[in-house]
């Protein structure tokens, strides 16, 4: 799985992305006919949860989208994670079905 990553006005640390990819390229087990993935890390102008991580994951003609916001971008990524998962094991059983 191709993991591209697009920080939005900032400079992402590598050691910050390298977590993210870790965590976003364990979604493969749960379906194999990922394409691509884009990864938009964003700064907001909120007092909390000022953190915005969102995914678009392409499979097999269809692209799944999530978003959402945290303290960091770690647990922004974590509640992402857990979303992409359950969409793509709908998106697999969907196809199997």
């Amino acid at each position: 799985m191709r993991i591209q990553f697009h920080p939005v006005n900032f400079e992402a640390e590598p050691k910050r992305l390298a977590i993210i990819e870790k965590k976003l390229s364990r979604l493969e087990k749960f379906n194999d006919r990922i394409v691509e993935t884009d990864v938009y890390l964003k700064v907001n102008n909120k007092p909390r949860n000022d953190k915005t991580v969102e995914v678009r994951i392409r499979v097999s003609g269809n692209t799944l989208v999530a978003s959402r916001d945290a303290e960091t971008f770690e647990k922004a990524t974590d509640l992402v994670y857990d979303v992409l998962k359950r969409m793509l094991r709908e998106e697999k059983s969907k196809k199997h079905s």
